[in-house]
C-alpha cells in the first residue's frame, strides 16, 4: 500500500521516504541555492500544527492570484478535524523571498479548500491539491497554470526548502532557510513504481535529482511563452531511488479557477464538536475526574496502557508511579488547543484485565476550569450490552453501540476481561490512531470506557488481531471487529490528591 510519511512532531504531512544514509545531501536533491527570488514562490508556515523547525516552514506554495496560493492537499490536511474545506487558525505564508525567515510578504491564511481527502470514494492520489485564501492580497506577481500536461522528457524546474539530510533528525543544520532549485525532466510514469493516474513523475530516473521531505506543495515549473507556469505540485515519494510524484494541476484547472473566480466555491465542512479530547501523537486521551475529586487536586489524563511513552507494561503487570513528561493539549470544540498542560507522572498503566493508563498533570482541576478546558466525569458503573456509546476521537465522533461484553479478549500475549465489542456499522469505524479515545455515555460528559483495538486481518490473538475467548474456551476472530475496555474499576483505586492506592477496598486493578 502506498503511504505518505507523517513528519514526527510536526503533525504536518510532508514528503518523506525512509533513507538509510545519514550523510548530508542537498535539499531538492541534485540542486543548488537559488540566486534570485521568485515572486510567486512561498513558504507555508502554520502555527498549529507547528513544524519542528525554527522557521516553521512546512510546505511550499505558489501565488496564483493576489489572494490565492496553491499547495498540496495534504499540507492543508492537518487541520484538527481533517476537514476538506474550512477556516484555519494561525496559518500564514511568506511569499516572494529566498529566505523563510525574512523578506518578501507575509500573509495570513483565512480559508482552505482541498480537492480530495483519503476518505473520498474517488481516491486521493492524483488529486493532492489545496487552495488557500489570504486575508489580504499580496503584491507578488502570480504564476499561471500550465496549459496542458507536460509530455515525458519535458524540462522542468523544481524548488523548495526541504531537509538537507538523508535522515529526518530535526537537526537545524539540515533545515535550510534559503530556497534551493534544480532543473530536471518529466519521466514516464513507469519510472515511479507507485504512481497513480493524474500524477507526474519528476526528477532523474535514479532519484538523484528530486524533491524531498518538506518540499511538499512546491512546484514543477515549465516554460510557456517565455514565462514560468505551474504543471504540478509535490505530492509524495515515487518509490525507492526514484523521482518524486507531483499532482498534475492541469487536470484540475476547472476546480482551481472555479474557486478563485468565485463561480464554484465549495461550502465549509460541518465541524464535529471534539471539545475535551487530547491528541497524544498517535493516540488520544481525555482529562477525567472522579466524583470525589477536589478542585485543587492535580488533574488526571486517561489513555490506553499501550499508549505510554517508552516500554509498555508487560503481560500480567502494571507500571506504577513513574516519571513522565509529555504535552497534553486539551481541544476546544473545533479541535484547536484550548489550553495545554503537561503530564508529569505516570500514575498507573496496564494492559492486563483492561488497557488503561493514568497520568497526573501539572494543572489542577480548578486551573483547567479557569482556562475553559473541558473535563469529563469518570464512571463507576460498567458498560453493558446494548449501551449507546460515543467514541470521542480528536478529529471526529463515532456513534457506536455495545453489541456485547466479551468475557475474555486476547491479543499478542495480553488478556482483558469484559471487553466491549462494538456493533459493526458505518458510523462506528475506529482506526489506527484512535486508541485511547474515551467512550462517552449519552450525556456526552461521562467516560464509561476507552477504545483500544480492532482486528485488522482476521488472525487469531496476534498483535492488531484480537480474538474473543468465551467461557467454554472457544476462540473467535473476525476481521474489522473493534473493541473498547472497561474503566469503572479505576474510581475505587484513587484517593485524594489524585493518587493511586491499589490496596483500597473495591480496587481490582492489576498490581505490579
Amino acid at each position: 500500500m502506498r503511504k505518505h510519511s507523517l513528519l514526527l512532531g510536526a503533525a504536518v504531512l510532508a514528503l518523506a521516504a525512509p533513507l538509510l544514509s545519514a550523510s548530508p545531501a542537498q535539499s531538492v536533491v541534485g540542486g543548488t541555492e537559488s540566486a534570485e527570488p521568485y515572486s510567486f514562490m512561498g513558504s507555508f508556515q502554520p502555527a498549529y500544527p507547528a513544524p519542528p523547525r525554527p522557521d516553521h516552514h512546512g510546505c511550499g506554495v505558489e501565488v496564483l492570484a493576489p489572494q490565492w496560493v496553491l499547495t498540496a492537499g495534504h499540507c492543508a490536511g492537518k487541520n484538527p478535524t481533517n476537514a476538506k474545506t474550512g477556516v484555519p487558525r494561525g496559518w500564514k505564508v511568506r511569499v516572494g523571498s529566498l529566505d523563510t525567515t525574512s523578506g518578501g510578504e507575509v500573509a495570513e491564511v483565512d480559508h482552505y479548500y482541498r480537492l480530495a481527502t483519503s476518505h473520498d470514494e474517488g481516491g486521493f492520489w492524483g488529486k493532492d491539491l489545496a487552495l488557500m485564501h489570504l486575508r489580504k492580497p499580496v503584491r507578488a506577481k502570480p504564476v499561471r497554470l500550465a496549459s496542458a500536461t507536460p509530455p515525458d522528457g519535458t524540462p522542468v524546474r523544481i524548488m523548495g526548502w526541504g531537509t538537507t539530510c538523508d535522515n529526518d533528525t530535526g537537526d537545524p543544520e539540515c533545515l535550510p532557510t534559503r530556497l534551493r532549485e534544480a532543473d530536471t525532466v518529466v519521466q514516464p510514469l513507469s519510472v515511479c513504481p507507485v504512481a497513480a493516474p493524474g500524477e507526474l513523475c519528476v526528477g532523474s530516473a535514479d532519484g538523484g535529482v528530486s524533491a524531498r521531505n518538506m518540499d511538499s506543495g512546491g512546484p514543477a515549473l515549465v516554460r510557456e511563452d517565455g514565462e514560468w507556469a505551474v504543471a504540478g505540485v509535490v505530492s509524495g515519494p515515487g518509490g525507492d531511488k526514484a523521482p518524486t510524484l507531483y499532482t498534475d494541476v492541469t487536470r484540475h484547472a476547472d476546480w482551481i479557477n472555479g474557486i478563485i473566480n468565485g463561480t464554484n466555491v465549495p461550502p465549509d465542512d460541518v465541524i464535529p464538536d471534539v471539545e475535551g479530547t487530547v491528541d497524544l501523537n498517535g493516540c488520544a486521551g481525555s482529562v477525567i475526574r472522579t466524583p470525589t475529586a477536589r478542585p485543587d487536586d492535580p488533574a488526571l489524563l486517561l489513555t490506553n496502557g499501550h499508549c505510554v511513552q517508552g516500554q509498555r507494561p508487560a503481560p500480567g503487570s502494571a507500571l506504577i508511579d513513574r516519571p513522565a513528561d509529555r504535552p497534553v493539549p486539551i481541544a476546544d470544540p473545533q479541535g484547536y488547543p484550548r489550553t495545554t498542560a503537561r503530564a508529569t507522572r505516570l500514575v498507573y498503566a496496564t494492559m492486563t484485565g483492561t488497557d488503561v493508563a493514568l497520568y497526573r498533570l501539572n494543572r489542577t482541576y480548578a486551573q483547567l476550569k479557569a482556562k475553559g478546558a473541558k473535563v469529563f466525569r469518570l464512571t463507576s458503573a460498567p458498560v453493558r450490552a446494548g449501551d449507546s456509546l460515543t467514541l470521542a476521537y480528536t478529529g471526529r465522533r463515532f456513534t457506536c453501540t455495545a453489541e456485547a461484553v466479551v468475557p475474555h479478549l486476547r491479543e499478542g500475549g495480553y488478556r482483558q476481561t469484559n471487553a466491549i465489542r462494538y456493533a459493526t456499522t458505518k458510523d462506528c469505524t475506529p482506526h489506527h490512531g484512535t486508541s485511547g479515545s474515551p467512550l462517552l455515555s449519552p450525556d456526552g460528559t461521562t467516560v464509561v470506557g476507552i477504545h483500544n483495538t480492532h482486528n485488522e486481518a482476521g488472525e487469531q490473538c496476534t498483535d492488531n488481531n484480537p480474538c474473543e475467548v468465551d467461557r467454554h474456551g472457544a476462540v473467535t476472530s473476525v476481521p474489522g471487529r473493534a473493541y473498547g475496555q472497561q474503566v469503572h474499576m479505576i474510581t475505587p483505586c484513587l484517593t485524594k490528591g489524585s493518587r493511586l492506592d491499589l490496596s483500597r477496598e473495591g480496587c481490582t486493578l492489576t498490581g505490579e
